[in-house]
């Protein structure tokens, strides 16, 4: 039998399984990228404007360090793209790792692969149309966005080189993650360490970027963001970067089939470390078991967090300069607060924003309850003394402090910062108090998955749904003017404006309403089901 056999019915397998995730992606990201192009091709009209933004960018190590440089200030497409560019590559390369790590590791964990393997299919096979799928995923998102870019009124060349560009560092990071799941037996810690390898390769770009001519630039070559980048769309389409991202994604391939051959079905390549003789004390407890796994996630954002936070504060004391005409200003007050203060209305506008990244984390260690339910893991431990109630808000008490932890470790990072540049440390206290401001919209979104868990356990994915949906809305709804009444169905739209807005103690009590009864909802609702794989 051929190694590759059964390859086309797998990856027609793996696109009916994500026939949800994968559509609903690309439609945000073809989405954002437009909306963004948009959005700011207006706010910088003239050429003297776009030359400013670009000089106050390039002059800001954070900002370079964030988003990369400006490689021709006179274009409106590359002034207009600065922030997509780089997140853009972040988007594509988060979900390659999580398609790929889906439907090799995860499936092998899971056992679903060891009976699909004893029928007539090849070895690499479930890698083989892994691939394939992250690789028709990557292309169908660069071509759609660069029509999109195009329909936003932005130069066609420039538009495909972007979308070349953000499908090639998908590609590449795809096949980083094929090798990642090659080398350990848990689905957990192959996105785990892919998604180091992601902030590795950000953070040497960032160096590289900021480096001055005698430092080290060349690191920028070092890393796949860095590559896609190095296409500069709009600032001289360099098509032939994607050679390099394309050699590399062959060689991680072709390394992801040697390993493949040299380990056992289920097992990584790495040893599995043993545990301890005796358990910890703190696991005699529910709490303390949620707490052991989901740890590790709670300590990555929160690390993540406070870099963000640092960012964003040294980028708000750069604000005014950045944004000069009217229409600037005019979009900044729609998003974040008032124009009397510009740099109050940006780090609202952030706080916003990192609002609703908080919540991915809240919606990930909120929907553990399910993933430990359908991996059987969750029966054992009922059948003990512990109860439904206890153990369910186990992982909701995780959920909602660790979603308030990342959120007031951003504004303690903004307010250090920003303090910090402006010489006044009282910064520190009322950054962090305006991000507590925005704890409730995030708590919302945690709730949601609560209460499908216990209501509708299959349809827990409907946190995901919900987030997406508020995102859309937060984001589209102030450009393409949307009624009043559609952009209040997200959570994050009552949260107050601070700093520089007006504190109401109405919105934030509706909220914590609203998740307490949804909570409730849920709860009750797992006390009167049946456990279900």
């Amino acid at each position: 039998m051929n190694a590759l056999t059964g390859t086309g019915g797998l990856a027609r397998l793996a696109l009916r399984r994500d026939r949800v995730m994968l559509p609903v992606w690309t439609a945000i990201f073809v989405l954002t990228a437009s909306s963004t192009a948009s959005s700011t091709k207006g706010l910088y009209p003239t050429v003297e404007s776009r030359v400013k933004l670009a000089s106050n960018t390039n002059d800001t190590p954070s900002l370079v360090a964030l988003y990369g440089k400006v490689y021709d200030p006179t274009s409106l497409g590359a002034v207009s793209m600065l922030k997509m560019n780089i997140f853009g590559s972040l988007l594509a390369a988060i979900l390659s790792i999580l398609v790929v790590v889906r439907h090799t590791r995860q499936e092998e964990e899971s056992g679903r692969l060891e009976l699909v393997g004893a029928t007539a299919v090849g070895r690499r096979a479930p890698l083989t149309a892994a691939l394939l799928v992250v690789l028709a995923t990557n292309v169908t998102i660069g071509l759609l966005a660069a029509l999109g870019l195009v329909a936003a009124g932005l130069p066609a060349a420039g538009s495909f080189a972007s979308g070349l560009a953000w499908a090639s560092v998908g590609i590449a990071f795809g096949a980083i993650a094929a090798v990642v799941a090659q080398l350990t037996g848990s689905a957990r810690t192959a996105i785990g360490i892919s998604s180091a390898v992601l902030g590795a390769v950000y953070l040497i770009r960032a160096v590289g970027d900021t480096s001055d001519e005698n430092g080290p630039r060349w690191l920028s070559w070092l890393s796949p963001i860095g590559w896609g980048q190095q296409f500069r769309p709009y600032a001289g389409d360099r098509w032939w970067v994607a050679a390099v991202t394309i050699t590399f994604a062959a060689v991680m391939v072709a390394v992801a089939y040697a390993l493949v051959a040299r380990r056992d079905l289920g097992a990584g390549l790495l040893p599995d470390r043993p545990g301890p003789a005796n358990a910890a004390a703190s696991l005699s407890s529910p709490l303390g078991l949620a707490w052991r796994l989901q740890r590790g996630s709670i300590i990555g954002w929160t690390i993540g967090a406070l870099v963000g936070g640092l960012l964003f504060g040294s980028m708000a004391t750069n604000v005014d300069g950045m944004l000069e005409s009217d229409k600037a200003r005019e979009f900044v007050e729609k998003l974040g607060g008032s124009t009397q203060n510009l740099s109050d209305a940006f780090l609202a506008t952030e706080l916003g924003f990192v609002a609703v990244f908080a919540s991915v984390f809240g919606v990930q260690a909120a929907m553990r309850l399910r993933a430990e339910e359908t991996t059987q893991r969750a029966e054992p431990l009922l059948a003990t003394a512990v109860g439904r109630i206890g153990w369910t808000f186990s992982h909701l008490l995780l959920a909602l402090l660790g979603t308030a932890l990342i959120l007031v470790t951003v504004g303690l990072g903004a307010g250090l910062s920003y303090g910090g540049a402006t010489d006044d440390m009282g910064e520190v206290g009322r950054l962090t108090g305006a991000s507590l401001a925005h704890i409730p919209a995030a708590w919302v979104v945690v709730s949601i998955v609560i209460a499908a868990f216990g209501l509708a356990p299959r349809l827990v994915v409907a946190g995901w749904a919900a987030l997406v949906t508020f995102l859309l809305v937060g984001e589209l709804g102030p450009l393409f003017e949307l009624p009043e009444w559609l952009m209040d169905v997200s959570p994050f739209a009552h949260s107050p404006r601070l700093p520089g807005g007006e504190l109401s103690v109405t919105p934030i009590a509706a909220l914590l309403a609203v998740t307490a009864v949804l909570i409730a909802a849920g709860v009750y609702g797992f006390r009167r089901r049946d456990i279900t794989s």
